[in-house]
């Protein structure tokens, strides 16, 4: 009974305006200005009711002839509104969501101006959630379109107005030019305090189609410039952290290039040209006493993982350490068992770090990442939790960075790392505007060649319905001698329910295909289960391996031919590509069946589409990004971190370019104008854009 008394007294969360304005990115009176509407509603005009047609959004005036609560499936308030003027012309406004001052507003007899999308409902014309007023006869319309901002729970349009109006009167600081005329002028950009309040409150002369449409798909030059100061705040925050970079030291790691040229000497293959093109980059970066910070990109199988060896290799040579970092367990697991056999004889040692590792192993490798006997440490982002201390690290490898999220990315900065050398590495191709704008920090590296003796993958787009085709195309792989990986579907929401489709689909798989061999690899597994399993497959004594998206990345088995995917509406494009390069590794044909249940989104199908077109990474990762947005392919949509509000960086790559040219001038000639306009847009939140 005292537990219940106690709940009871807990306090409420707050929930004040300043909350609600936080929510929306608002944290000074200032940003209120900038919280820019998102489109505009033509209140300019009436639409007798009789004219009325569905599919559009109208604003209409009548007197209330009826209001009442009606319980049809769920509660609603439904108020009937006539205008006098044409017989029978009736509009029904409709509220799912309505406080009892909306019904009292309601009541019969009340004039209403109403305006909102009409569609056809059961009793007629409709209106569902309008927004509304009560107005007296001939109450005067507005002379300009009606802005409509992003808004969150408890806080009216209405209240929004009129604290972006009261903030616009504030303080002419707050409108204040950051630009100088030479900055303006040759842009041909409008000013800072007329741009603003256009988009706020655009004059009567906006309230056409035209001018309506400019600034609902925002190219009307008041957005241009709001768009280009957004792109220009990034862009100078990025090139102030280079050049802050350029001021600090890092260790020079000119390496003796022994241990190089031992591993080059038992490497079964010859590097290509962009791999040794990219080695060379690195190598001179690492020879200087400014911190590297460089971007390795490749697409899947184009060898990124030995040039990063190469530079590890440098760095050892010099006498310092190196970490080599991977988002997931199994993914560093491989890069850890890919380098030990590589370097496996040379003079070096290396220790393996991940969560997973039982207390004693964790503490004999802690011990020597600490003392500084292993040179090379491998693992998840358990390495750089407190505990783990790297005496002398002289490079930092980040595998598939983007995998990271910008905040773990920011937080691996900061731990003691800021003055090493870091080397990224993505084998999701950064399309150029994004490399543009979210890497301007970086130098970027590209293996643009695929080692000879790849071949291209067929893909096939094949509905479960004919399952049993494939289960057969399978037997007859595996009887001619090559391998096949069976993919599980993604279930994000329960890795124990992913678990079970594993499980599931090997005992299906095990039953059809008696006479072979059926491996099963999912993340849960022991290291040491997972080790032999894959070691069986890439031995060839499993002729199909059953397995989560763990196999994702690194695992090079040329025997393996034909690629399953189950279910592969669910999965990204990314992930997509990277799995379809797990085959076509040897000189045999090789194709990628991407089984899929209907009916799809339309999401998944243009993802689909996408993958069964294109074999080129960057143009996936172009498409890709604009099917998802920056948020999502950078790994910073679930960090809370401010991207681009405005600006898209599918249409405005020239507004991109203009902003970066603009960002190096302003810091030669005019400093203190680069810090002002940094402060207005970033205030406080400068750290997120040096990742």
């Amino acid at each position: 009974m005292a537990r219940k008394k106690a709940a009871a007294k807990e306090p409420k969360p707050a929930n004040t305006l300043q909350d609600k304005l936080l929510r929306l990115g608002i944290a000074r009176e200032q940003d209120l200005v900038l919280h820019l509407p998102l489109r505009y509603e033509d209140q300019t005009h009436l639409c007798p009711l009789s004219a009325l047609k569905p599919g559009q959004a109208w604003q209409v005036e009548g007197v209330v002839a009826n209001t009442e609560i009606q319980y049809r499936g769920r509660r609603q308030l439904v108020c009937l509104l006539e205008d006098g003027a044409t017989r029978g012309a009736q509009l029904v406004l409709r509220f799912f969501h309505f406080y009892p001052s909306q019904q009292k507003a309601l009541a019969q007899g009340k004039r209403v101006r109403a305006f909102g999308e009409v569609r056809d409902g059961h009793f007629g014309l409709e209106m569902v959630h309008p927004s509304f007023q009560v107005v007296a006869p001939g109450t005067p319309l507005p002379d300009r379109l009606t802005p409509v901002y992003p808004t969150t729970a408890g806080l009216s349009q209405d209240a929004l107005r009129k604290l972006v109006r009261r903030a616009l009167l504030a303080d002419p600081a707050y409108l204040g030019e950051t630009l100088p005329p030479w900055t303006r002028e040759p842009r041909r950009l409008w000013g800072f305090a007329e741009a603003v309040h256009f988009l706020h409150e655009p004059p009567p002369k906006a309230a056409n189609a035209t001018a309506q449409a400019s600034l609902d798909q925002r190219t009307h030059p008041a957005w241009t410039r709001l768009k280009f100061d957004e792109l220009l705040a990034q862009q100078l925050s990025l090139k102030m952290h280079r050049r802050a970079r350029a001021r600090r030291k890092a260790p020079r790691l000119p390496g003796d290039g022994s241990l190089s040229r031992a591993l080059l000497a038992r490497l079964p293959f010859a590097l290509t040209r962009a791999q040794q093109r990219v080695a060379a980059e690195i190598r001179r970066d690492l020879a200087r006493g400014e911190p590297m910070q460089r971007l390795l990109q490749g697409d899947v199988g184009s060898g990124k993982t030995v040039v990063a060896a190469l530079a590890a290799l440098q760095a050892i040579e010099s006498g310092y350490q190196v970490a080599f970092m991977a988002p997931t367990e199994i993914l560093a697991e491989q890069h850890y068992r890919k380098l030990a056999a590589w370097l496996d004889g040379l003079p070096l040692q290396i220790a393996w770090l991940s969560g997973g590792l039982p207390a004693k192993e964790r503490k004999k490798s802690l011990a020597a990442i600490v003392s500084g006997e292993a040179q090379l440490a491998i693992g998840t982002h358990a390495l750089f939790q407190e505990e783990v201390v790297l005496p002398k690290l002289g490079l930092a490898i980040v595998d598939e960075q983007h995998r990271f999220g910008v905040a773990q990315r920011l937080a691996l900065r900061q731990k003691g790392i800021g003055d090493a050398h870091q080397l990224m590495m993505s084998a999701t191709p950064i399309p150029r505007t994004l490399a543009m704008s979210f890497y301007a920090d970086l130098d970027v590296s590209v293996i643009d060649e695929m080692p000879p003796g790849r071949t291209p993958v067929a893909t096939k787009l094949v509905s479960q319905r004919r399952r049993a085709e494939i289960v057969e195309r399978v037997r007859r792989i595996a009887a001619a001698g090559q391998q096949v990986y069976w993919v599980c579907p993604l279930i994000e929401e329960s890795e124990k329910l992913e678990l079970q489709t594993a499980v599931a689909l090997h005992a299906e798989l095990t039953a059809a295909l008696s006479e072979f061999k059926v491996g099963l690899l999912h993340g849960r597994m022991k290291p040491a289960e997972k080790a032999a399993t894959m070691g069986g497959f890439v031995r060839g004594e499993v002729n199909v391996l059953v397995a989560t998206t763990v196999i994702e990345v690194g695992v090079d088995v040329p025997n393996a031919s034909l690629m399953v995917i189950e279910h592969a509406e669910r999965f990204g494009l990314a992930q997509l590509h990277q799995l379809r390069g797990r085959v076509g590794r040897g000189a045999d044909e090789s194709v990628c069946v991407l089984l899929f249940e209907e009916p799809m989104s339309l999401l998944a199908k243009a993802r689909l589409k996408v993958i069964y077109e294109n074999h080129d990474g960057f143009e996936i990762a172009r498409q890709d990004l604009s099917i998802r947005g920056p948020g999502e392919f950078l790994g910073a949509r679930q960090s809370g971190v401010p991207l681009l509000r405005f600006a898209d960086l599918e249409r405005d790559v020239a507004l991109i370019e203009r902003a970066r040219d603009a960002a190096d001038e302003l810091l030669r000639r005019e400093p203190a104008a680069a810090q002002a306009h940094l402060e207005r847009w970033l205030g406080g939140k400068q750290e997120f854009f040096r990742v």
